[in-house]
């Protein structure tokens, strides 16, 4: 315990040392009054990227969840299909996608609303991955216990509540935990067709300013505000959960 709280303290001395020494040794070469004129600006996309994330995340669960049962079904074609769709989703880079997406096929239905574009993409993005977490949580619990509910008269809807997604959901949630962090860092991508989130944002304010290192560092941060949290909270449940079914 010592030992850990140690190397914890250790981590933040060296990160605030380092902090402390950027803005010292930069603090007369650099022009933060400019920047912080535009802090309105900056707080607006650092909500829309919450806002982006959280909409992203519950979207690509309840996407992944359809799409890891279809995986899991008897019925071939449904099968097939989660898999192909897994399998294309899991080997474009997301940079493609979000090109594709907006300005082909969200074009072509007249999807203007950039927004709910940037969601969708980034939820139809994560979903393939999510899918394939929660088909990894599911086949996690053995084949006994799934026969055990069957043999003492659980349909399969109840094998899969009551046996199944306890098991497998208890497996998933760290991993799910460290993905919406990803979230978090993908939506900045989403800056390439013009959403006001939290990178578009530093871009705009670079523009004005011409101050590059006081947008971009105080722009790295705002996501480690974000994303530090998360994967310390990931490492928590990793341990927390890490026992035999």
């Amino acid at each position: 315990m010592f030992f850990k709280v140690g190397s914890i303290l250790l981590k933040a001395l060296i990160l605030s040392a380092f902090i402390y020494i950027v803005f010292v040794f930069f603090s007369q070469k650099l022009d933060w009054q400019a920047v912080f004129e535009y802090r309105e600006l900056f707080f607006k996309g650092w909500i829309i990227t919450i806002a982006i994330s959280i909409t992203s995340l519950i979207l690509s669960t309840i996407f992944g969840l359809l799409v890891a049962l279809s995986s899991q079904t008897k019925i071939p074609i449904l099968k097939t299909l989660s898999r192909i769709y897994v399998e294309m989703i899991r080997g474009t880079p997301l940079l493609v996608q979000i090109l594709f997406f907006y300005y082909v096929v969200a074009n072509d239905i007249g999807l203007q609303n950039r927004f709910v574009a940037g969601v969708i993409i980034l939820s139809i993005f994560n979903s393939a991955y999510i899918a394939e977490m929660i088909r990894a949580g599911i086949e996690f619990v053995s084949k006994t216990q799934i026969e055990s509910a069957k043999a003492i008269g659980l349909s399969r809807s109840q094998a899969y509540r009551f046996v199944i997604f306890p098991q497998a959901f208890r497996q998933v949630i760290p991993a799910l935990t460290g993905q919406f962090a990803s979230i978090i860092k993908d939506s900045s991508l989403l800056s390439i067709i013009g959403i006001n989130e939290l990178t578009n944002s530093a871009q705009q304010i670079n523009s004005a300013t011409y101050t590059t290192l006081e947008v971009y560092l105080p722009l790295g941060m705002a996501y480690l505000l974000l994303t530090l949290p998360i994967s310390l909270w990931s490492k928590k449940l990793e341990k927390r959960f890490k026992y035999e079914s």
